[in-house]
């Protein structure tokens, strides 16, 4: 990991706002250990997302956790390690939490969404090969041709199909047994939140785009949107209300307008 971008990430993180994290090489190893160090002064892994040229960018983003444990860990992270804004004298990585990193991130770039493009993808192949034939000349033999082609793509994204769903399988199993827990976002995404992060339990995701968890038949409650990333509001303790003036001994009764009241006459 590199301490030039741990670095500008702890520098980002003391605006208190969300904050995206960039791996060109699309390294989830390397998202991984950030999210780790972002954990330990106060900021949790949000979501991640691919773009650039073939995927090959990765984007992830890192929220403010307001929990009291993050706050707590960060105050005690920040006594142990004062240098840490070097990028370099940050804590070690604890290997079972960098599994569990990996684990979200893979699952949330493999996760249903990668299911659904490569249902697009067979559908575009098959849109391509009807009109290769057909350029072709729509002989028999250009038929078969096309057709072979549609077969070898097929083989192609059924593999890549069944591979998804095993890892999916697989970091699904892991978070479970950690005690994470699924929901499901605004768009439909499955998503795992860490144990005691649900919405009400100070969860910094609970103004993003999680929704509740899912109940038994897969329902969720509505909930409002709101907007991406948002965080929480700050902790500020609210302002004392101002204590109710007695009414002094000329004060005179006012009518909804202002003016004195006048006594009725006799």
């Amino acid at each position: 990991m590199s301490g030039r971008q741990t670095r500008k990430m702890l520098r980002l993180m003391a605006s208190g706002e969300p904050v995206e994290l960039t791996s060109a090489m699309a390294s989830v190893q390397k998202l991984a250990r950030l999210a780790f160090t972002a954990q330990q002064f106060g900021y949790e892994y949000a979501d991640v997302r691919q773009g650039g040229a073939n995927n090959s960018r990765l984007t992830m983003l890192i929220v403010p956790d307001h929990g009291p444990q993050a706050r707590a860990r960060a105050a005690q992270n920040w006594a142990q390690y004062p240098n840490a804004g070097d990028g370099v004298s940050v804590p070690p990585p604890v290997p079972d939490a960098l599994e569990l990193l990996k684990a979200r991130i893979n699952f949330d770039l493999t996760g249903k969404s990668a299911e659904k493009r490569m249902g697009y993808a067979a559908v575009g192949a098959t849109l391509g090969c009807a009109v290769i034939a057909f350029r072709l000349g729509g002989a028999s033999e250009h038929i078969v041709v096309a057709a072979v082609i549609w077969l070898l793509l097929m083989a192609v994204l059924g593999l890549g199909l069944v591979v998804t769903r095993g890892r999916n399988a697989k970091f699904a199993a892991r978070l479970l047994a950690a005690g994470f827990a699924p929901v499901t976002d605004r768009t439909g995404r499955i998503r795992y939140l860490p144990p005691g992060g649900l919405p009400g339990h100070g969860n910094p995701f609970a103004a993003g785009p999680y929704g509740a968890p899912a109940d038994h038949h897969g329902q969720q409650p509505q909930q409002p949107p709101m907007p991406y990333g948002q965080p929480p509001a700050p902790y500020a303790p609210p302002a004392p209300a101002a204590p109710a003036q007695a009414p002094g001994p000329y004060a005179q009764p006012q009518t909804p307008y202002g003016q004195p009241a006048q006594p009725p006459r006799p």
